[in-house]
């Protein structure tokens, strides 16, 4: 049996020893927690900003945080200058990390119709993931448009090349000038593409959309090429063994063209 202050001091030392290794347990678990932490640099606040300020390049600064705390939402620095000269939508405190929807959008003040050539016109097409190249489509780009109808006289479904190298003015509300960082990542999807076309190609539009279906094609940015004969092609046309092994033919020579010009500065015809 231990007598006088030695239970004392054997407690002591005991709560001593538990204390050190919970102390190590804690600490251990707090650098296991911060392993792997990546600092990345992100755009703060360097002042308190009130609400509908004007933000300038001295309203703010960088900080360095947890890679994954940072989200697309999170303004970077190399990102900045965008963020400049834009209107904040909420008051924010020194510190705060800025977010592209804590800022005002430039596209109210756009106006489509300054991007419409004289004697051209803008249409607005239906469009969906499928129609439109899986969204790729994007404003600037130049695409074919194809329709897909059923012919009135044989009831076939037809398909056919409308309109070649269009230019694509707008994908929703974003266009060519739009400032993609100020618009939330929600509201980047688009169910309608307007393009640049004729007013007489405005009327083939307008009617086939009501008829069936129509089908961006997306080209290359310097293919400005135009199909001077275009064939209409039709389910029989599958079974067709003549214009199945043309465009065979077509597509082999073609592949043999660009074999030919690898590594050469000309444009393939």
């Amino acid at each position: 049996m231990l007598k006088g202050k030695t239970p004392l001091v054997v407690a002591v030392v005991l709560g001593f020893i538990a204390f050190a290794v919970s102390f190590s347990a804690i600490k251990k678990r707090e650098a296991d927690v911060r392993k792997g932490w990546n600092l990345v640099p992100v755009v703060v606040a360097s002042v308190d900003v009130s609400e509908g300020t004007v933000v300038t390049m001295e309203m703010v600064s960088q900080r360095s945080i947890p890679e994954q705390f940072v989200t697309s939402s999170v303004v970077k620095p190399d990102s900045a200058s965008y963020i400049v000269n834009q209107k904040v939508l909420v008051p924010l405190q020194a510190g705060d990390p800025l977010m592209w929807s804590q800022f005002e959008t430039t596209r109210a003040s756009e106006r489509l119709s300054t991007k419409v050539m004289k004697r051209a016109r803008a249409v607005t097409l239906e469009s969906k993931a499928t129609t439109a190249v899986g969204g790729w489509v994007r404003p600037n780009d130049h695409v074919d448009i194809l329709g897909t109808f059923k012919d009135p006289s044989s009831g076939e479904q037809v398909a056919i090349t409308l309109l070649q190298n269009i230019v694509v003015l707008a994908t929703g509300k974003l266009t060519g000038t739009t400032n993609v960082n100020l618009v939330p990542e929600g509201q980047r999807d688009y169910n309608n593409v307007s393009v640049l076309v004729l007013p007489e190609e405005a009327e083939v539009l307008v009617l086939a959309q009501e008829l069936g279906q129509l089908t961006f094609a997306l080209r290359n940015e310097e293919d400005i090429s135009v199909l001077e004969e275009r064939r209409q092609t039709t389910i029989s046309t599958f079974f067709d063994g003549k214009r199945m092994q043309l465009l065979m033919d077509k597509r082999k020579a073609q592949i043999d063209i660009i074999r030919g010009n690898v590594g050469k500065s000309e444009a393939v015809p």
